[in-house]
């Protein structure tokens, strides 16, 4: 009983509360294209490993402010043949609608802005922008501790990734995401 009234109190009293998320998870990134002497081909990626974290802030009871940094990496590769690793890191800030209460549950929706760092191994990556869309749930097992899970999808300006043997890759950096975390309040 007191766990169930700590976590009703928690999703009314957003305003002013200060909290960390952690976040691990998976992304499936958008396929590129290669520029190649006969033409353009396809750089196909699959699916990598997501992980990161971030700051929340509570404008009011339906409104938080979210300042997120994630890291992925994955192999590019065309026609069987391994182009290089990308690595990724998203600086995201954003804005979440978060829903009324339902029992210890918060279902939210966010949208923002990215910066996207990007590296390659074989060769040098522009940084680009762009937007994300958001939806998930948090679950407020305490005041303080709640589990969240979310899809965040991102569309992204295409980067340039200039390898050292020549070839140009137009990398598209944008992806879907899905992750569980944990996100801890200190007020």
């Amino acid at each position: 009983m007191v766990m169930f009234m700590a976590g009703n109190a928690v999703a009314d009293d957003l305003k002013g509360r200060f909290g960390v998320t952690g976040r691990l998870g998976f992304l499936i990134p958008a396929d590129s294209e290669v520029d190649f002497p006969d033409g353009k081909h396809v750089a196909e990626t699959s699916t990598a490993f997501v992980g990161g974290g971030g700051l929340i802030y509570g404008v009011d009871n339906n409104i938080a402010l979210e300042l997120d940094v994630t890291h992925t990496e994955f192999d590019m590769k065309t026609g069987g043949n391994t182009l290089g690793t990308v690595e990724t890191n998203n600086l995201s800030i954003g804005a979440q609608y978060r829903f009324p209460k339902n029992n210890d549950i918060v279902p939210y929706i966010g949208a923002g802005i990215d910066v996207l760092v990007n590296d390659f191994s074989a060769g040098s990556a522009d940084t680009v922008f762009g937007l994300h869309l958001s939806g998930g749930l948090d679950y407020f097992i305490t005041r303080e501790l709640a589990l969240t899970g979310e899809l965040k999808g991102v569309a992204a300006f295409d980067a340039d990734i200039n390898r050292t043997v020549g070839t140009r890759i137009n990398y598209d950096p944008s992806s879907i995401a899905g992750t569980f975390g944990v996100r801890v309040f200190f007020n």
